[in-house]
């Protein structure tokens, strides 16, 4: 088959791509730094011609004016698994709308509720036998190439090609568009002195050999500045960071102790910089996988020593964390802790750490409390909470009565 050909006959423009798009259609896209930018940033444009279009997305990194312009409401409605900038600012025009999900069972119970008319997601060029590469996430992206009935790739030559379960043939796919765009960046963010010294409580509970699951921000960009004096550390997390890249350079995470999928990095998608997205470029130890098995908790259970480091928003006294509201105010979302928490716990050797400071708003507020908010959401039951973090140090809940949990000294090593 000339696959170049076939090609040809479904490359069709952005303004075409986005004219498929009708009214009461449901719409699913890419994650984080997989987003298809071309099309999300000219979707409000046809807003004239349609009204009820549902857009499936998780952690959307662009400000896109389909939910961001309150004339948007009635004719968008971006769904989302997990609330970032764009879907906290554009909540209150009522065109966001959370979709509650632990991150292993996101698409299938999706999927079984409603079927995608449209997927529209990135990848690399095609290569000479007529495959792409999804790129940076298939979080829940070749599922939803499964069930759509329309698949547009938006086609980015900047991408950089990645393995695992990232490809995608020409003859899977309806039609192709050319974007070329700068690649998404997250930066990473410098710690300051509470992280420094909650990333050296968490690296004192990280053995060598272990495998970790790591999350996003200031603390475990903390945590793996802390870990430089660590052996033989593995990766099976669902996104791959900058600091991972880091720890690999200094010899550090090296995966040969790991028990399943040995030799290679594991992850669902990456966002970071251009120094992540270089070492990822047909780096072959690398393999993202869907969701449904980098963060299966049995799956995640057969890591030797496997350590999941999750950050939460406030802890009451008997365990339960919430870690994506602020009372009744969505802020992110349910994402992977509790599937990474449970997982951890069911490894030969494995720990589930939460952590978080012990006050907020410039120290005016506590996050340990008595209660948690009226109207917050439990990310984390206390059935299923192990370690607890802060600048003061370290709590381990699990096991104890909430008489013995109340009585645990949040506020120094215990």
């Amino acid at each position: 088959m000339n696959y170049k050909e076939l090609y040809k006959s479904k490359l069709i423009s952005l303004d075409e791509a986005i004219n498929k798009v009708k009214s009461n259609y449901e719409i699913a896209v890419g994650l984080g730094a997989a987003e298809a930018t071309g099309f999300l940033s000219n979707l409000h444009k046809i807003k004239s011609k349609v009204e009820n279009v549902s857009v499936i997305t998780c952690l959307n990194m662009g400000n896109y004016e389909f939910c961001s312009n309150p004339e948007m409401n009635g004719h968008f409605i971006n769904e989302t698994w997990f609330y970032s900038g764009l879907a906290r600012k554009s909540h209150k025009f009522e065109t966001v709308s959370l979709i509650p999900s632990h991150l292993h069972f996101a698409a299938k119970k999706r999927l079984n509720y409603k079927k995608p008319n449209i997927f529209v997601g990135t990848a690399t060029p095609m290569d000479k036998h007529g495959y792409f590469s999804l790129s940076l996430s298939v979080t829940y992206e070749r599922e939803y190439i499964e069930n759509a009935d329309i698949v547009i790739l938006e086609i980015n030559e900047n991408l950089p090609r990645t393995y695992g379960d990232t490809a995608v043939h020409i003859s899977e796919v309806d039609f192709v568009y050319e974007y070329k765009s700068p690649l998404i960046e997250l930066p990473s963010i410098e710690p300051n002195e509470k992280d420094i010294t909650i990333g050296n409580y968490i690296s004192e509970l990280i053995e060598d050999g272990s495998t970790l699951q790591l999350g996003i921000g200031a603390i475990p960009n903390a945590v793996t500045k802390a870990l430089s004096n660590k052996k033989d550390l593995g990766i099976h997390t669902e996104m791959f960071t900058d600091g991972i890249v880091d720890l690999y350079n200094e010899g550090v995470v090296t995966n040969r102790r790991k028990s399943i999928n040995k030799n290679k990095f594991i992850a669902s998608f990456a966002l970071g910089t251009k120094k992540l997205y270089d070492f990822i470029d047909n780096n072959l130890s690398v393999e993202f996988k869907s969701a449904a098995y980098t963060n299966d908790p049995y799956i995640i259970g057969q890591n030797y020593k496997m350590v999941s480091i999750n950050t939460s928003i406030q802890v009451d006294l008997t365990g339960q964390c919430c870690s994506e509201s602020i009372g009744f105010t969505q802020y992110s979302g349910t994402g992977g802790q509790a599937d990474t928490a449970i997982g951890s716990q069911n490894s030969n050797g494995g720990k589930s750490i939460i952590t978080l400071y012990s006050t907020a708003k410039q120290d005016t507020i506590s996050t340990i409390v008595p209660f948690i908010n009226l109207g917050a959401a439990v990310s984390l039951s206390r059935n299923d909470v192990d370690y607890v973090v802060t600048e003061y140090g370290v709590a381990k809940l699990s096991g104890r009565s909430i008489r013995e949990s109340k009585r645990v000294n949040k506020y120094s090593s215990s």
